[in-house]
């Protein structure tokens, strides 16, 4: 073999042995960071773009499953690979402490939801003026919300009607979802007349043509959304900076946009005049 053609296999093969430590170093160079967000039906109309901004700014992809705070708990428990949970309430979250599943310094409300009840734009019903009362037409033969076994939403609607002292007299006529967004699919399809919602759905396209009355918060349990960090998180840092964003940046202002509102300030230890 001619000098000239060795040099030429050399050459040849050191391109090649350098190209392919190049195609097996590419996926780990190139590997983007990703967390896994289990999150409250009730924010399926804002979490999207609190994710969309995180993202463009941290450069973390997140994928978000939407579903009943109940639900994901146990799910969680089971081993479900989350890592952050978003839940509808403070119960869950406290309890995935307790189980020591969740990182106790994580846990806070990021946002306080509220109540609507809301009837689509041809009801005959005006809720605005009428509010309790819509529920005791007989048009209104069927009422939507979550069920309140695993989701707040629904916890708090059983809550607010009893307030109201009218369980009895509806109770038939309750349609439970599975979560609070399936319970506004029900009332959208026609297989419910009215439901009991979260205000923050009213945001949904779908909703917002439709008509709704604020049910007064004395009338509930507060609904205190907390969110929490699992021991599991495969990410941990991505998903407290995921937390921090939602609950103190931009993600708050996305919330209270939205109609979530801010958790009330911390009181001030009072001062001692010893």
């Amino acid at each position: 073999m001619r000098p000239s053609m060795l040099i030429a296999r050399i050459t040849l093969s050191k391109f090649l042995f350098l190209a392919l430590l190049l195609l097996c170093a590419r996926p780990i160079t190139a590997q983007k960071r990703q967390i896994h967000v289990a999150a409250a039906s009730d924010l399926q109309s804002i979490m999207p773009q609190v994710a969309k901004v995180f993202e463009d700014q941290q450069r973390i992809s997140v994928e978000v499953t939407y579903g009943s705070s109940g639900n994901f708990f146990a799910q969680i428990r089971n081993g479900a690979p989350f890592d952050v949970f978003f839940s509808a309430d403070s119960e869950f979250p406290s309890r995935l402490v307790e189980d020591n599943l969740a990182d106790p310094s994580s846990a806070l409300i990021y946002a306080v939801g509220s109540l609507v009840l809301w009837v689509p734009a041809n009801s005959k019903c005006e809720p605005q003026n009428e509010k309790w009362n819509c529920l005791l037409q007989p048009d209104i033969a069927k009422i939507a919300l979550a069920n309140p076994a695993h989701a707040p939403y629904g916890r708090a609607a059983v809550s607010a009607v009893q307030s109201a002292h009218l369980y009895d007299q509806i109770r038939a006529k309750f349609v439970l979802g599975e979560n609070v967004s399936q319970a506004a699919q029900f009332v959208q399809s026609g297989n419910a007349q009215a439901g009991i919602l979260a205000f923050s759905q009213m945001q949904l396209p779908t909703l917002r043509s439709g008509k709704y009355w604020r049910i007064p918060k004395e009338s509930y349990p507060p609904i205190e959304q907390t969110v929490v960090s699992l021991k599991s998180a495969r990410d941990k840092s991505a998903a407290d900076d995921f937390i921090a964003f939602v609950s103190q940046g931009p993600g708050r202002t996305i919330l209270q946009q939205s109609g979530l509102e801010p958790p009330p300030a911390p009181t001030p230890p009072r001062e001692s005049h010893k």
